[in-house]
Formats: C-alpha cells, structure tokens, sequence
C-alpha cells in the first residue's frame, strides 16, 4: 500500500544530519527541536499556537479535555473513521454519537449533526478523511448557533485545504497525527494540537506533561504525552517537503483517474469544490458485492489493496449497544477499496493496478 523507502532514501542527508545531531546532543526530551517544530508547524498551518503530543490519539484525548469536553458529555462524530476518533471521545469519558456521512466525501452530513445536537452535546468532532475537507462552514455554522466545540481531526488531511484555509486552522483546536504512513509521518509516533486559542493551547501543554505547568507542581491529572527530540528533528525536515509531496499524491490520483475512468462498477474519489484533497488514500468504492472479489484478484497478483474501514464504529462491540443504524456508512463498509498510493509510486504499478482491477470485474472472453 505504502513504501517510506523512496522518500527517506530522497530526504536522507537532510534527515542523517538532524539525527546525528540529536543523537550527539543529549537532549532527547523537550529539546529545541521540539520548540522549532511547534513554531514552523503554526507558521505553516496558520494557527496560533501548536503543541507536539505522543501520537495522533493522544492528540485527540489532550484536544477534547482542553476544551472542558468530559463525563456526562456527548460529542457528535463520524462513524467511517479510524477507530481512534470515538475510542478518544470514550477516553474523556464522554458519548461519541454517530451520524451518517456523505456519500460522496465519506465525511460528516452536516444536516444530519444539526438533528443530533442534545442537552448533553458538548463537541462536534469532523474527520477529514482519506485526506479530503469535511464541509465545515455549516458545522462551524451549527457550533455557534449550539455554543458547540469544533475538533477537527486532521489525521489523514496533513496540508488539506477547505475553501482555501490550511485544515487545522478552522476549529476551535484540531488534532494530528505523525504516524509514519501520514502525509507527514515521523520515524514513529507523533502527534499534534493546533488552535488559536491561548487557553486551550495552555491547557495542552498541562495535560501532555502530567498536568503541570512546571515540574512536580501538577494542579491536574494529566499524560506522559510528549513529542520527542528526534521525531521532532525528522518532522522538520519533512515539513519543508510536504507541500511537493502532496502535489506528487494528486498527480499520482489523476493518473488513477485517467486509468480508471469510465470502468463499469467502479466510483472515483470526489473532491468537492471546497476542498483540496491530499490523497492519503486514494478509495475507490466497486458496486454490486464485488469489492472483496476484486480485492482477492490483486492480492493473487501481488497488489495489496485495503478496506479502510471494514466496520463502521457503531457497529464494533465498544458501540453497538447505543443502536445507531447508518446506511450511507454500512453500504461504504461494503463497497470501498483503498488502492496502493505514495508520492513516488511508479506509474506503471499504478497502470499494473488499473488492469488488474478491471478484469476482476470484466474478465476477457
């Protein structure tokens, strides 16, 4: 699906000096990596304030308690997502209540979030998945009306746009994730809070340090939640990449697209007109119950093909029981297919793909 090979091996004098020197330093913990990292990645998303966590998960966790979301409380999320999204919710103490998505964009129904607002909500939680803008003028729009808080989860959407505006910059804070196969991944786990409120930005940086805003004066419970040094020093340099990288995704969708065009059965990603896609994954969705034939037929040929998500979360066990029956996500669950996509793959796997693809679902006479 992946290979990280051809990018570390472009980006390695850049990524051998950085590692060396904090290897030499030793300074592995909240070193000036970390600080430099904060500060260019705010400068490139357009956000005030940005505070590096241990991993995307945690983000979501430190987003949701800064912004006072915790027990007894409802968030209002997506069900077609990495399970991570809800569990962060769970974690907070909070109820994650699904509605269904967007055909077209998997994201968030932004008519549908406006008839689940409660007594108990306290936060709308908007995906932007396989790197795609969930429509956020009318969930921003249903916040205020509501005095809601917005989390963006930006975990697939690193460098994503909607409407012109970095994502991350248009909620009230937005979580990332540096997992190594992200549009900008680190060498292991990362994670990030962005928000241009000082207070919660305050907040993130309490609880990512076990609750305290100088050491052993913790005034809450708090995480070990910290960015180190060395992913820190490995993100800055990708950072300076990342823009090229996910023009090299777009085009490496377009040639996807010229190849798959028109093929019977089969549906290409969308990208609305407010958005800018980033391709994390480039999903496909193969109509009729044939997903799975399609599936095993490149898997014969040595092409992995992955079905992102083959649950939605509010039919797994942590969720069942709150009874939720979402029909645009359950048809997903049974239709898409998530092709192998990096920056650098070589067009003529992509070709390779292509034709394996279409004669799993019209086989030659």
């Amino acid at each position: 699906m992946v290979d990280l090979t051809e990018e570390i091996e472009g980006l390695w004098p850049e990524l051998r000096s950085v590692i060396e020197g904090v290897a030499r330093s030793g300074r592995f913990i909240n070193g000036p990596n970390v600080q430099a990292f904060e500060e260019e990645v705010a400068d490139h998303l357009g956000v005030r304030y940005a505070v590096g966590v241990n991993s995307g998960t945690d983000a979501l966790v430190i987003a949701l308690r800064s912004l006072g979301v915790g027990p007894g409380d409802e968030v209002i999320t997506t069900p077609w997502t990495f399970f991570a999204t809800a569990e962060a919710v769970s974690l907070v103490g909070a109820v994650p209540v699904f509605v269904d998505i967007e055909p077209k964009t998997y994201n968030l129904e932004p008519d549908l979030v406006e008839r689940a607002v409660g007594p108990r909500t306290r936060a709308i939680l908007p995906v932007h998945l396989y790197g795609h803008s969930a429509d956020l003028d009318p969930i921003m729009a249903i916040a205020r009306r509501y005095g809601l808080a917005v989390v963006e989860d930006v975990a697939q959407a690193f460098g994503g746009r909607y409407r012109g505006r970095p994502l991350g910059s248009i909620g009230h804070a937005a979580a990332f994730s540096f997992y190594p196969t992200k549009n900008l991944g680190a060498f292991g786990d990362g994670g990030l809070v962005a928000t241009n409120d000082a207070a919660v930005a305050e907040k993130a940086r309490m609880l990512r340090a076990h609750g305290a805003r100088r050491k052993h004066f913790s005034e809450t419970v708090g995480y070990n939640s910290r960015l180190d040094e060395l992913q820190a020093a490995v993100l800055r340099v990708k950072l300076r990449h990342v823009a090229e990288r996910n023009e090299a995704r777009r085009r490496a969708a377009r040639i996807y697209a010229e190849l798959l065009e028109g093929v019977p059965g089969v549906t290409l990603p969308f990208e609305a007109g407010y958005a800018r896609h980033v391709y994390h994954q480039y999903t496909v969705r193969i109509a009729g119950g044939r997903r799975d034939h399609v599936r095993d037929r490149l898997s014969r040929e040595g092409i992995e093909a992955t079905v992102h998500y083959p649950v939605p979360l509010h039919l797994l066990p942590p969720y069942r029981s709150l009874g939720h029956r979402l029909p645009e996500a359950e048809r997903a669950a049974a239709e898409v297919l998530s092709l192998p996509l990096w920056p650098e793959i070589d067009p003529e796997l992509q070709a390779r793909v292509a034709e394996s693809l279409r004669t799993a679902l019209h086989p030659r006479e």
